[in-house]
């Protein structure tokens, strides 16, 4: 029997169509940053308890591992997205991610079979990460080729705020689990018990982008961008603008995810607070990232990307020195929660405005694979340094203010690409100008 072809997307983005790409793009997300939550347990599960600082920094680059393969997924799925359809891949990105939580899940320790274990997790890292690399471009691509022309800020920032969701669920069963377990019930099967609670929605997530509308041959009206280039790589090579100010700011805003992603691990290790007290940062924080990064990008629509990527960037770099030098003097738990949501929120104002505006930039017809190598190949070298980066200036230095230093130098040159990239929310685009671009270049606007 033929297969039948996916409906094609109407000319509205329905409720429906938001939910299903930003669950699915949410349990993959889940899935990959739930490891670094747990980063102390998973460390005494699977490598040899030589030092706590040697167990953690294994761990720390054992979730490292899992970046090194993203911009591989991002280039060979990305691309095969634009040639096939958003659709199909956000299927296979799902289900490797889902065989690969499984298979951390169930690895067991060192005590039980060595070496063997970290090399298991090592290759399910790598599975991790090839999947997320090549989820983030056509998820992007899909919730603003879908989206009405006027709304595709907030339709595209549900992207980053899936992620924001993905990582306060983590945080959440994190509090959960380190209320009602022991110490060492949490080091011995408690982290997997978070595991698996993501790879049990594996079929809800397969179901829902199964019923997902394709919308890469869709016909893209009054699109920004006009290239003239005959072939993929042509068309790269016109956006190099873009392509090289996206990195910058990808990588500033990846160090400040990282980093806070980290401030679990920060506040058991450094600041000797309880577990609790870690995780209730991490979910408080990503929280209030939640409707702050669907509040940017609504107002991105409407007032343009660059004010709303510029301002709130520009806020968030003068308060981190002052707010981490309060965490460390006062010693509070209260504080440190505190810090979390401020800084949580006013750091993720921008993110909507920001992919939006990387997107609509590009062409649709290099869209996915490029969105998704760019983002994977900073996310690839900065997020996957920053845990390691940051426990050793912790250590080399000894001053618990070294995470402030590296989000200042990353949040500052962020700041200046943000300031660099032009607008492109259509809305702010002269409209005589978006009017007769499929008249001047019928053939060549994607």
């Amino acid at each position: 029997m033929a297969a039948h072809p996916p409906p094609a997307v109407s000319k509205s983005l329905s409720a429906r169509a938001i939910m299903a790409a930003t669950a699915g793009n949410a349990l993959e997300f889940y899935d990959f940053i739930t490891y670094a939550f747990f980063a102390i347990q998973i460390g005494h599960a699977f490598f040899p308890k030589t030092s706590e600082f040697g167990s953690l920094m294994l761990s720390l680059a054992t979730f490292g591992a899992g970046f090194i393969t993203r911009p591989i997924g991002g280039l060979v799925l990305g691309f095969y997205a634009d040639k096939v359809g958003r659709r199909a891949v956000m299927m296979l990105s799902f289900t490797m991610m889902g065989c690969a939580i499984i298979g951390i899940a169930i690895i067991p320790p060192y005590t039980a079979i060595g070496i063997a274990a970290p090399i298991l997790a090592v290759l399910c890292r790598l599975v991790q990460g090839f999947s997320l690399g090549g989820e983030v471009g056509p998820t992007t691509a899909y919730l603003m080729e879908a989206a009405p022309l006027k709304a595709r800020g907030l339709a595209v920032s549900w992207q980053s705020a899936s992620q924001s969701i993905a990582a306060t669920t983590g945080a959440s069963i994190g509090v959960l689990l380190s209320a009602v377990m022991s110490t060492s019930a949490l080091d011995s099967y408690g982290w997997r018990i978070a595991f698996l609670l993501g790879a049990v929605t594996l079929p809800f997530g397969l179901w829902i982008r199964r019923r997902l509308p394709e919308t890469l041959h869709e016909e893209e009206p009054h699109a920004v961008t006009v290239t003239r280039a005959q072939t993929r790589l042509g068309a790269v090579r016109e956006s190099w603008r873009i392509i090289m100010l996206s990195l910058v700011v990808l990588a500033g805003g990846t160090i400040s995810t990282y980093v806070f992603d980290y401030m679990t691990t920060y506040a058991q290790s450094t600041l000797h607070f309880s577990a609790t007290v870690g995780f209730a940062a991490g979910a408080l924080g990503n929280l209030v990232g939640v409707g702050a990064v669907l509040w940017g990008g609504w107002l991105s629509d409407r007032i343009g990307r660059r004010p709303v990527m510029i301002w709130p960037n520009v806020a968030y770099l003068l308060m981190i020195y002052p707010l981490f030098v309060w965490i460390v003097s006062s010693g509070s738990p209260t504080v440190f929660l505190v810090v979390n949501i401020v800084l949580g929120f006013v750091s993720s104002v921008n993110a909507g405005a920001f992919y939006a505006a990387f997107a609509e930039t590009l062409p649709k017809s290099i869209r996915g694979g490029t969105f998704a190598t760019i983002y994977a190949t900073s996310i690839a070298t900065f997020g996957g340094t920053t845990q390691l980066v940051v426990t050793w200036l912790l250590k080399a230095t000894g001053s618990p203010m070294a995470p402030a230093w590296y989000l200042l130098v990353a949040t500052a040159a962020a700041t200046i690409a943000m300031y660099l990239i032009l607008e492109s929310a259509p809305a702010q685009v002269t409209p005589h100008a978006l009017d007769i671009l499929p008249e001047l270049e019928p053939a060549h606007v994607r």
